[in-house]
């Protein structure tokens, strides 16, 4: 198996184990905690919300495993994983443990994601 392969299959795995595991089945109850306490959800809406995330991410690791566009897929997983940390420690910081490790771990995979797509033979395309 290639670097490129095994880097890709490895950022894949964190979308598909952040979007299955942890938001569709069987579910995590802090991610669910989480985006409860997003203001304007009603308590039917965090589980639409939820699956809706999570296949989302899920869609997003088959994008990565494709290769296809990578600088774009990287753009969009940059402005998720951001996105979902803002609005985490915006709205959920008592749900979250270790904010410093969360945005350590963060910073590292995003940093994958971007080495990722700048070694990738297809980043050049479009």
């Amino acid at each position: 198996m290639s670097r490129m392969t095994l880097a890709r299959w490895a950022v894949a795995l964190v979308w598909f184990y952040e979007g299955f595991w942890c938001k569709v089945w069987p579910g995590r109850a802090d991610q669910r905690a989480i985006v409860g306490d997003v203001p304007l959800l009603d308590g039917w809406s965090v589980t639409a919300a939820l699956v809706a995330i999570g296949l989302a991410e899920v869609a997003l690791g088959i994008w990565v495993l494709t290769g296809l566009r990578p600088v774009a897929a990287a753009l969009v997983q940059t402005a998720l994983v951001a996105g979902f940390n803002a609005g985490g420690l915006l709205f959920s910081p008592g749900q979250i443990d270790e904010p410093g490790r969360l945005l350590t771990q963060n910073l590292v995979f995003v940093a994958l994601i971007w080495v990722l797509a700048r070694t990738s033979p297809r980043a050049g395309l479009r």
